[in-house]
């Protein structure tokens, strides 16, 4: 049977194409992540921490700021532990995530919660939490790899 040779030059490209987005894909790594976040807001609020990133055995500490307006109101820390992942190096991790959500703290409560930043780096977040926390609100937080 006789192959054309314009169907084995589309089989060959279509291969190689295949191939090249498996690799990028296949470069893409995780990390684990923990950080804690003091909080305080009266509708507008302000938030700030630091923790560690740790990826491909190596330990990189990080600084976490934010704002955040709606209706919040109160004081809290949160301790955040989770993966990160859609990752190539450590310093994918910094950048802006956003959220929107609601929650909840008297004493101590639970959050989950799973962002996304501009570079593609996934957080997907377990955090407990200790204060007096009420809100409803917009939110972004900014990661950066401390120096």
């Amino acid at each position: 049977m006789q192959i054309s040779s314009r169907f084995r030059s589309v089989a060959v490209a279509a291969i190689a194409a295949a191939g090249v987005s498996i690799a990028s894909a296949a470069h893409a790594d995780s990390g684990t992540i923990r950080f804690s976040v003091y909080k305080a807001a009266f509708f507008i609020g302000g938030s700030g921490g630091d923790g560690t990133l740790t990826f491909h055995g190596k330990h990189y500490p990080i600084s976490v700021g934010g704002i955040s307006g709606g209706l919040a109101f109160g004081a809290s820390k949160t301790y955040f532990q989770g993966r990160v992942r859609h990752i190539r190096r450590a310093s994918d991790v910094t950048g802006v995530y956003g959220a929107a959500g609601g929650g909840g703290a008297l004493g101590r409560g639970a959050q989950v919660i799973v962002m996304t930043n501009d570079k593609g780096a996934q957080l997907q977040l377990t955090g407990r939490q200790v204060g007096l926390q009420v809100n409803a609100d917009l939110s972004g937080m900014s990661i950066a790899l401390k120096r």
